[in-house]
């Protein structure tokens, strides 16, 4: 590799401001320069129009999409008036990952030529280099500062530089031709016997300070801490002729070695080896960028979260040990007991990463840390744990769908870099995750291990109708409107006071914030709620103390919101709190002992509600207090008008629902002269939300 293009990022910390921009300059313009290099690969520019893997865009794409990110981001921030291109930085905005937002359909596309992308790419360049020489620069930087902007630019195109190889290695060879100055290993043989090697447990520390010294993306910065217990691992990541044996095995044919959805994958592609691998007759030949070799079966193999799986699962019952792939906590604990400098501290790469060594995977035995080989480079890690944010996550308002879209239980994070790792990937703290099924430049080391492997529900709820109740409890409060739930919560306090406060049941309790507010006073609160999908968030945030969820800006405008119990001083009433699903007009009898029932705005939404008031006596305590509050909203699509309680004319004479509860309930309850309006905003969008009047009364059971 031209060693001009051998760079590392950028240490925010040091030297002034005038020396930190012209390195930034340099880092961008060399960041740039290697990104077009690649592209170099293309003997026959119509490569770039085809479709190297069905999930992904064309390589055009990938060409034009390094550079209007650093338009699109600029002009999000505020930090640029004019677009240079805005049909292009529409065209190159999104399309990565397959997600529901992408359009993957090509016949919507009218991709422009590669000559017009290059003249785009040139524009770019200028500007940015002009943002550059004249943003304010003042250090420490940090994530709020505008250059942190241009960073995160060109940390996003060295993320591509890798992904968009990828996808090249997936074209024909027709297409492309050597890269100029990429020095692919020469280094072949047999593979090594891998062994397993003890490692000693600990307890660990994840996640950096947002006064860290390196730029990171949004799911590196918090906290995370784990005890691991004593595993052993491989001392090699699992090479080519190791996964031979599983093949030989029958590996791929042999159903129960897979995931259910890896045997999906697996039937769907018909696989019989792993991508890159090309059968000729009895031999094997390897894919690499621009060309196909021999089998070197020393190198790691490289294959998706699925086939690692199967072949540890192969492994454990073939060996009768807890054979499984290794967690993030298990690859800091190797990482760090084995001392690796991180990327801004050594003079050359101690492993084949940053593309210092070799433009290609190289033998797994060849750069050893201690008696472990590839800690860091060769080819990424698999491992068991899915994505999500440490404590104290945070999105940057600039790239709010970096991370949270993979916060979805379906993306395996990878680890330890591979040879084209640069930049911010190529850091101890990165934190980089891909769907099971999908290729980059990875592999994977096996551990044997007895320690379960628990995995944190990171999923950020996406459903409209719960989004919605998400908002409503725990978002800011718009028009100065007190939180409804919290200010509920209080009242009942408030009228229970100097009657038994130990247990609390709230009817109604979709996401669960009345119910969390009643636990500060009350022993024990039950929330029940007849949505299994509102009880699921509630019960997240009890179990897990966060969840995420989109909220609607305007139209397909999106922000990603993360709700934790420390951020409501909430942490320590988590014993205190039970959700239930059940259904209000049949519940089951374990619900009674209550001193306190609150009918949490739904009477005017349920099906019966006369059976509901019915009952509610035999869930009470002797003196328990009653409060009901709705808005007497009837609505027939929720409840038939002949149930209504009110709302309707008899004889010609008004019947109001009110007056239909005090008839239902004098026979267990008296009324008392406590009652009083609370207001309640459900918030729709950013700029649209529904203000109710809410009739709160009080009711003591006789």
């Amino acid at each position: 590799m031209d060693p001009r293009f051998v760079t590392k990022t950028i240490n925010l910390h040091t030297g002034n401001p005038e020396q930190k921009r012209a390195e930034i300059l340099a880092y961008f313009q060399l960041t740039y320069h290697l990104d077009e290099h690649l592209f170099e690969v293309f003997s026959d520019t119509a490569g770039m129009y085809r479709t190297a893997d069905p999930l992904r865009h064309p390589l055009i794409f990938y060409f034009g999409h390094t550079a209007a990110f650093y338009i699109n981001k600029l002009i999000i921030s505020k930090l640029l008036e004019n677009r240079i291109n805005p049909k292009f930085e529409s065209m190159f905005a999104i399309g990565v990952d397959e997600m529901s937002w992408d359009d993957l359909n090509q016949s919507n596309y009218k991709w422009p030529t590669v000559e017009e992308v290059k003249d785009y790419r040139l524009k770019v360049y200028e500007t940015v280099v002009s943002q550059i020489e004249c943003m304010p620069i003042q250090l420490p930087i940090k994530w709020e500062d505008p250059i942190w902007i241009i960073l995160m630019g060109i940390e996003h195109s060295r993320i591509h530089l890798e992904t968009s190889s990828v996808l090249i290695r997936q074209l024909p060879l027709k297409y492309l031709r050597p890269i100029p100055g990429w020095e692919t290993c020469s280094f072949a043989d047999f593979a090594p016997v891998n062994r397993l090697l003890p490692v000693q447990g600990a307890s660990v520390q994840l996640g950096k300070s947002f006064h860290d010294k390196l730029y990171g993306w949004d799911n590196e910065y918090g906290t995370h801490q784990a005890t691991v217990e004593n595993f052993e691992a491989a001392a090699f990541l699992c090479s080519n002729g190791e996964f031979l044996d599983f093949i030989n095995d029958k590996g791929y044919h042999t159903e129960h070695y897979w995931t259910e959805e890896g045997w999906r994958w697996k039937s769907y592609t018909q696989s019989e080896h792993p991508l890159f691998w090309r059968k000729n007759g009895e031999n094997y030949r390897l894919r690499l960028v621009f060309e196909e070799i021999a089998m070197p079966w020393n190198w790691p193999v490289e294959v998706n979260y699925l086939e690692a799986k199967a072949f540890c699962n192969w492994k454990k019952e073939k060996t009768g040990q807890p054979i499984r792939l290794m967690t993030e906590e298990e690859w800091y604990i190797l990482h760090d007991n084995a001392n690796v400098p991180d990327l801004t501290e050594w003079e050359k790469a101690p492993g084949n990463i940053n593309l210092e060594h070799y433009q290609s995977p190289c033998p797994v035995d060849r750069f050893a840390f201690g008696e472990f080989y590839d800690l860091i480079g060769n080819v990424w890690q698999w491992t068991e744990t899915t994505i999500s944010g440490y404590e104290g996550f945070k999105i940057h308002p600039s790239y709010d769908d970096f991370s949270v879209p993979t916060f979805d239980m379906r993306h395996n994070m990878i680890k330890g870099g591979s040879w084209i790792a640069t930049g911010n990937e190529a850091i101890r703290d990165s934190r980089y995750a891909f769907r099971r099924h999908f290729y980059q430049h990875a592999g994977f080391r096996y551990v044997s291990s007895e320690q379960d492997v628990i995995i944190k529900d990171s999923t950020c709820e996406m459903d409209p109708e719960v989004v919605q109740y998400c908002e409503t409890h725990y978002g800011s409060a718009p028009l100065k409107v007190p939180n409804f739930q919290k200010a509920l919560a209080e009242y009942c306090v408030s009228v229970s006071t100097g009657f038994l406060q130990r247990c609390a049941l709230d009817m109604g309790c979709k996401t669960g914030r009345t119910s969390w507010e009643l636990a500060r006073t009350f022993n024990n609160v039950t929330g029940v709620d007849l949505s299994a999908r509102t009880i699921r968030v509630a019960t997240q945030l009890q179990e897990q103390g966060s969840f995420n969820y989109v909220f609607s800006e305007e139209g397909e405008v999106v922000d990603y919101r993360q709700v934790a119990l420390e951020d409501f001083d909430l942490t320590s009433l988590v014993k205190k709190v039970k959700f239930l699903q059940s259904d209000f007009a049949n519940l089951k009898n374990v619900f009674s002992g209550y001193d306190l029932i609150v009918v949490n705005d739904i009477l005017d939404k349920i099906y019966q509600p006369r059976e509901l008031l019915s009952q509610l006596h035999r869930r009470m305590n002797d003196h328990g207090i009653l409060v009901i509050a709705t808005a007497w909203d009837w609505d027939e699509k929720q409840t038939k008008p002949e149930n209504w309680l009110g709302g309707y004319r008899s004889s010609a004479e008004p019947v109001r629902g009110a007056e239909t509860v005090e008839e239902l309930l004098k026979e267990h309850f008296f009324k008392t002269d406590q009652s009083t309006v609370l207001p309640s905003l459900f918030r729709v969008n950013r700029r649209k939300s529904i203000l109710k009047e809410i009739e709160v009364t009080v009711w003591k059971k006789k």
